[in-house]
Parts: structure tokens; C-alpha cells; sequence
């Protein structure tokens, strides 16, 4: 029967009938509970998509902030340490691929130690190691900068955040997956909600449904009727759900007012499109559901 109603029914399920209707009621628990889970899982699903495209530009503008950039760290004793800062830099002079290069002043230095030590640092009574940032161009070889480095400066150590960068990605790729999977989980649940709905419609106007029978009404006219009531109302209680998810996602804080995932939750340029396919999914969801669940029921109602 749902193939019939997926392939038939589509002009029916448009224009509908006022007859077949009454065969509904357009009323009662089963209607509330379609409304509200339909709405529910719309304000899940919208959610996991913001999660989605969150995650996917959290990963583009943290690859972006560590990509061309490196450091290297100079170990050596505090006698020797400003020899090899000079001798690093001279190396650097001369290496292919990099744009700009400078060494950290104590100033610098103490103010990374801030967050961790508290101000007032004594940097002198620290073994606080040289450090050098560089930017880089697409043709850098870090590779080669480790060899050159290892025979002229053996203190200094060439650290081009790949190690940092891959976990990063890793973690959003995995928070980008994750979301996806809970929109898949929302929509089988709302599958699932509507479908004992729908057994329930059917299984309550049983008298109906024989009386029709008898007068010449055919399975798929009844089928119809119930997929058409159910996913008008998922529909509907997506539409509702996504409106309410959108204007939650718009008070949260922008990126101007803060970091991190929580204040960058949300749509952005074409992907505020991307909430409008949750209604439609909802209402596609229903259609086939109730057309499975009427398909089923009708039968041991023979």
C-alpha cells in the first residue's frame, strides 16, 4: 500500500477530500501527540544541524588560526641561549619559505605565562626557554628546517603545529559526524511516534473503517485519509518546532561576544537555508510512516 500512496495519492494528498477527512479526527490525543512530537523533534533536529554547521566552521577557523605558522624552542643553558637564539635566526635568514620571523622578548614570554603563573614574573629565576615565531608560505619544508637546525642549533626544536592541528580537525570532524547522527535519531523517533499515532487512529475508528468497506471505499481511499490528517500535522508541528529553534539560535551570543563552540552555535549566511528541509523531512517522515502504519493495520483489520 505505501508505494500506492507514495505514487497516487500525491494529487489526493494536495487537494484533499472532505469526505475521506471525516474518517480522521481532526481532533483528540493522537492529533496533540503528533503536533508536539513533530515539534519536538523539529527543535532537536534544527539544533543538531546548527551543532553541524558549528562544528564545521569551528574546525575551518582553527585549522585556519594554527595553518602557516610554526615556532621553535631553544633549550639551552642561560649563557648560551642568546648565541642560539642569533645562530636560529641566521638559519632562518637563509630557509626557503618563510615570510616573517621574530624572537620573543621576556615581556612576550611573561605575558603567555600570565593565564597559567599570575602576573609579577621573575622570568630570571625561570628556565624559560627561547622561543621564535615564523610564518610560513604553502612551499615550506619543515622537514628541511629540522635537519639545518639539528646540525647548526642542536637547542632548538621546530614545532609547525601539525601535532596540535590534526586533533583539532579530528575532534570537529567527529562533532560534525555526531550531529548528523542525532538528526538521523530525532527523525526515526518522530517515526516512530507517529506511527503508533497513526495505529492508534486506526485501531480507534475501527467501526468506521468496516462501515466504509461495506459501502465500497477501498484501502488506499482510507489510507489516504489518515496519511493526509498525519502529515499535515507533522508539517505543521515542524514548522512550528524549527520557528522556536531559529529564535533560540539567534539569542545565542555571537563571536564578538565571546569564544569557543557555545557562542559560535548557530547559521550563517546560506546555511540559515538548511533549516527549512526540517519541515519537509518531518512531513516526509509522516507520510511514509502513516502510509506503512495504515498499510499494516488495515490488514488485521480485515
Amino acid at each position: 500500500m505505501t508505494p500506492i500512496v507514495l505514487r497516487s495519492g500525491i494529487g489526493a494528498l494536495l487537494r484533499g477530500d472532505s469526505q475521506a477527512d471525516r474518517v480522521v479526527p481532526p481532533t483528540g490525543f493522537t492529533a496533540r501527540l503528533t503536533v508536539f512530537a513533530a515539534a519536538a523533534m523539529a527543535f532537536l533536529a534544527v539544533c543538531a544541524l546548527a551543532v553541524s554547521v558549528a562544528s564545521a566552521r569551528l574546525a575551518e577557523r582553527w585549522s585556519g588560526a594554527l595553518d602557516g605558522s610554526a615556532t621553535i624552542r631553544i633549550t639551552a643553558p642561560q649563557d648560551q641561549q642568546a648565541a642560539q637564539v642569533a645562530a636560529t635566526l641566521r638559519v632562518l635568514e637563509t630557509t626557503p619559505g618563510i615570510l616573517t620571523f621574530r624572537a620573543l622578548s621576556d615581556e612576550d614570554m611573561s605575558g603567555l605565562l600570565v593565564p597559567w603563573l599570575g602576573d609579577g614574573l621573575d622570568l630570571s629565576a625561570l628556565p624559560v626557554p627561547g622561543m621564535i615565531e615564523l610564518s610560513t608560505e604553502a612551499d615550506f619544508d619543515p622537514t628541511g628546517l629540522r635537519l639545518r637546525l639539528s646540525g647548526e642549533v642542536p637547542g632548538a626544536v621546530l614545532d609547525d603545529h601539525g601535532r596540535w592541528r590534526a586533533p583539532l580537525a579530528k575532534a570537529a570532524g567527529r562533532l560534525w559526524w555526531g550531529s548528523w547522527a542525532a538528526a538521523v535519531v530525532v527523525f526515526a523517533a518522530l517515526a516512530a511516534m507517529v506511527t503508533l499515532a497513526a495505529q492508534a487512529a486506526l485501531a480507534a475508528n475501527a467501526q468506521v473503517i468496516a462501515v466504509l468497506r461495506l459501502v465500497g471505499a477501498t484501502d488506499n481511499y482510507i489510507a489516504l485519509a489518515f496519511v493526509r490528517r498525519f502529515t499535515l500535522r507533522a508539517l505543521t508541528g515542524g514548522l512550528v518546532g524549527m520557528v522556536l529553534a531559529v529564535a533560540a539560535l539567534a539569542l545565542v551570543p555571537s563571536r564578538a561576544t565571546g569564544v569557543g563552540l557555545l557562542t559560535d552555535l548557530g547559521f550563517s549566511g546560506g546555511s540559515w537555508l538548511l533549516p527549512l528541509i526540517v519541515p519537509v523531512v518531518s512531513g516526509g517522515v509522516a507520510l511514509v510512516a502513516t502510509a506503512r502504519a495504515a498499510q499494516s493495520t488495515l490488514r488485521n483489520l480485515t
